[in-house]
């Protein structure tokens, strides 16, 4: 019976990434104005009821591979040692959380942030998911050593700051080397006050 569960949860997993890449493909090609879950359904070979099993909207499509990520990160974040210090938890989830994924495709990380820029909807769905992650961040860190000098507000607002400005570094830099040394860099500077 584990078998057929396991079975199911990857095929249902890989279902749902399918239908964001098309997603993702679809809007980078056509514009999100311009694309429905229809075309969605059809590029990821699943038919328009099943599309609505996995996701409510192609917002919800588009975003999902971030969300994943996002998720994944404060997730590893509750996992690090209750005793280390806030600064270094953050930033060791984030690297071991880059090392378990890999360096992103640029193209399509580079599509999510400029459609994100241009449409209203979509801006704001990942806003909220930001403000979701900083707010899980906050109760992740709470706690932990620093956070009885420096709230643990501040920690989150300045990792999730290193994070954009690194992703948006090596967006600039055509994608070229792995984001993981940019974020580093940044990373290194930011932790200059947290020492």
């Amino acid at each position: 019976m584990e078998s057929i569960t396991g079975l199911r949860e990857r095929k249902k997993a890989a279902t749902r990434q399918a239908v964001h890449e098309a997603a993702l493909r679809l809007t980078v090609e056509h514009g999100i104005e311009n694309v429905t879950v229809e075309a969605i359904a059809d590029a990821a070979g699943i038919s328009r009821r099943t599309f609505s099993n996995y996701f409510s909207s192609k917002e919800d499509a588009l975003l999902f591979g971030e969300e994943q990520q996002t998720r994944a990160l404060v997730e590893m974040l509750r996992q690090r040692p209750a005793d280390e210090p806030a600064w270094a938890a953050l930033t060791a989830s984030a690297t071991a959380l880059s090392a378990r994924m890999g360096t992103p495709e640029e193209r399509a990380w580079a599509a999510r942030s400029k459609l994100a820029k241009r449409h209203p909807s979509l801006l704001a769905r990942q806003m909220g998911s930001h403000i979701a992650l900083e707010r899980d961040l906050v109760e992740a860190i709470r706690g932990r050593p620093g956070t009885e000098r420096v709230r643990p507000e501040v920690y989150a607002g300045a990792f999730l700051t290193s994070l954009r400005i690194a992703t948006r570094s090596w967006i600039e830099a055509g994608g070229t080397g792995e984001l993981l040394d940019f974020f580093e860099e940044v990373q290194s500077e930011m932790a200059l006050p947290f020492e």
